[in-house]
This record gives structure tokens, sequence and C-alpha cells, in this order.
């Protein structure tokens, strides 16, 4: 049960990329789904949280991402590899950002959670060529955009020499 939780907080995080957003999320849909009597599935679960996203959504009329900045935990012990872990994870949340939410609910569905395209087409509606084309025009963007950030990377290390 724990690892389904956690799956449906990485869902709901793909889809509102805001860590509290992404809690209500996943409690909502969690306490949803006890009171009238579900199944306790992967697939049951991220439906229910995909229809309360979908709802708030259109309720606030409103679906800007912010991106979260990671910060070291007072208590936790500093090492210098840390420093690289977490550049690592805000460049990769900046790649995120680039894309839209729907280009990561399918990312994320397919590729951090195993779905098929077809699964994957089954839990969001869209039509499964829909699905692999998102999937693939996402992969790309995100090629792209971490290619480019390299490349600044590598120019302000030899800016700095």
């Amino acid at each position: 049960m724990r690892e389904l939780l956690r799956r449906g907080y990485r869902y709901a995080f793909s889809l509102t990329h805001d860590k509290m957003h992404a809690e209500d999320l996943l409690q909502d849909a969690w306490v949803s789904i006890l009171k009238t009597g579900g199944v306790l599935r992967r697939a049951y679960l991220f439906s229910a949280i995909r229809s309360r996203f979908l709802d708030n959504c259109r309720r606030a009329q409103l679906v800007v991402f912010e991106s979260l900045d990671e910060k070291i935990e007072a208590g936790q012990r500093y090492t210098p590899a840390d420093d690289v872990v977490l550049a690592n994870v805000q460049m990769l949340e900046r790649a995120l950002n680039v894309l839209r939410p729907v280009e990561r609910e399918v990312l994320l569905l397919s590729d951090l959670e195993g779905y098929t395209a077809q699964e994957v087409s089954e839990l969001t509606g869209h039509p499964r060529g829909t699905v692999l084309s998102l999937i693939h025009r996402s992969r790309l963007r995100l090629k792209r955009y971490l290619g480019i950030l390299g490349e600044e990377v590598q120019n302000a290390e030899r800016a700095v020499e």
C-alpha cells in the first residue's frame, strides 16, 4: 500500500508540479476511493487523481506550474556531492517545466510508471497515436533542452579556465 501511495504522489506531483497540491490531490483521491469502496489499484488511483486534478483546474481555470526549489534540510549532513545532486535535480525540474502538463503526464506514466502506450491512452482518454506522439515529442524536447544546458555549462567552465 505504501508503494501505491508513493506512486500516486509522484503522479500527482507530475501533474501539479507542487508538493502541497500533490499531497492534497493524493489525499482527496485516496479518501474518495476508500469512501466508495473502490479498488486499491494503481490505475484506479491514477484515474481518481487525474479526475480531481482536471476538476481543480477547471474550477480555478488555472494550469500554471511553478518549479520547486530543492533545499537541503538543516539537520542533514552536507557533502560536496549534495551540490551535484541538487544541480541535477534543479536542471531536471527546469527541463520538465519546458514540457506542457499533458506531455509531463504521459512521459511520467510511460517512462516512470511503466505503462504501455495503450494503458496511458486508457488512463488519459487520449488516442493511442496521440500518446505515442506526445511521448516522442516530450523526449525530443527534453533532449534538446538538456543538450542546450550542457553546452552552456561547458562554455561557462571554459570561460572560468
